[in-house]
């Protein structure tokens, strides 16, 4: 152990919780690196991330609305960066790890597919055992990014990667902390995202969840961590108060209705289904038409789990240009 390690288990041991995960009693990678002079573990994970394809193809991937005419839509990019700032924020307050809980926020959505859950339900369908993207996020830092190499990321950030939906049961406080953050910023940043859509007003939200909550987007996001801070401080756990879980899931349940599964809001996603259903075909018929990587990956996993892979990759604007490059007919330029 060099100088360094000592002083960051000192700060750790100084600053961090009990109840905290600490570098020094991670499980660690499954190929182990030389230390870093500078950062720890979980701060190189994050790192790694963020310097990856898939967290720069977020910023082309739908969160609710797809393709939207507007600059100020959330895309999946923004939505992991809102997380990442409230799950922070949370984790200090409780004197969690702050470095581990930003790094599972940056990778929590690496998984996704083109077109949003839309994209998720079609893939779902058709890949036998399913498609969830969570685990989908986990398969692209082990698996699928640097070249097939992955990203060796360490045992804590995975298991909260792949345990962020809200029923999972991750391993860490920190992975339960993002858990909540994903939470708190899609329902209140989809909210913004509605109203400003036209699909909804501040005064459709139903009004015992105004009055608990907050009236507005910024009230509503500080209740809720300030909530869930003083009902988790040092107690060994990370959950929200009952009063506030329960407003927090009705109007969660309130925006499936109103805007997750409204028509006017998700009505392109007909098309959206078709096309990658489409795309998805093609592929199987014809796995020599992907990439060399994805080829190579049918050695040793079934086709449809890789034309899936291939698929999960897209963008939103890729997977159009991919149909239109595929199934559209061009022009004869004379």
């Amino acid at each position: 152990m060099n100088g360094k390690d000592i002083y960051l288990d000192l700060v750790e041991e100084k600053f961090l919780s009990k109840y905290a995960q600490h570098v020094k009693d991670s499980k660690g990678r499954q190929y182990p690196l030389p230390p870093c002079p500078l950062r720890t573990e979980y701060q190189r994970d994050r790192d790694r991330i963020i310097h990856c394809k898939a967290f720069r193809r977020l910023k082309h991937k739908t969160q609710v609305f797809l393709s939207p005419e507007g600059d100020h839509y959330r895309t999946r990019l923004t939505h992991t960066l809102e997380v990442g700032q409230i799950a922070r924020t949370m984790a200090r307050a409780l004197r969690l790890n702050e470095d581990l809980t930003e790094a599972m926020s940056m990778g929590h959505d690496l998984g996704h597919t083109p077109f949003g859950h839309a994209g998720e339900g079609v893939l779902n369908k058709l890949i036998k055992g399913g498609f969830i993207h969570s685990l989908h996020s986990l398969r692209v830092v082990d698996v699928l990014e640097n070249d097939g190499k992955g990203l060796d990321l360490t045992y804590e950030v995975r298991d909260g990667i792949a345990n962020h939906r809200y029923f999972d049961k991750p391993a860490t406080l920190e992975g339960r902390l993002l858990i909540y953050a994903d939470r708190f910023a899609y329902i209140n940043h989809d909210i913004e995202d509605a109203e400003r859509a036209g699909v909804l007003k501040e005064s459709d939200l139903p009004k015992d969840c105004v009055e608990v909550l907050g009236s507005s987007k910024g009230v509503r996001i500080n209740n809720m961590i300030a909530d869930l801070v003083e009902t988790s401080y040092e107690k060994g756990f990370v959950k929200q108060s009952p009063l506030f879980d329960e407003m927090t899931c009705k109007l969660h349940d309130f925006m499936f209705v109103s805007v997750y599964t409204n028509p006017d809001a998700k009505g392109e996603e007909k098309k959206a289904t078709m096309m990658l259903e489409t795309l998805f075909s093609h592929f199987m018929k014809y796995p020599e038409q992907m990439p060399e990587f994805y080829r190579s990956l049918l050695e040793s996993n079934a086709r449809d789990r890789v034309v899936g892979d291939y698929i999960a990759s897209f963008t939103d604007r890729y997977a159009i240009r991919m149909f239109e490059d595929i199934f559209v007919p061009k022009t004869w330029n004379i």
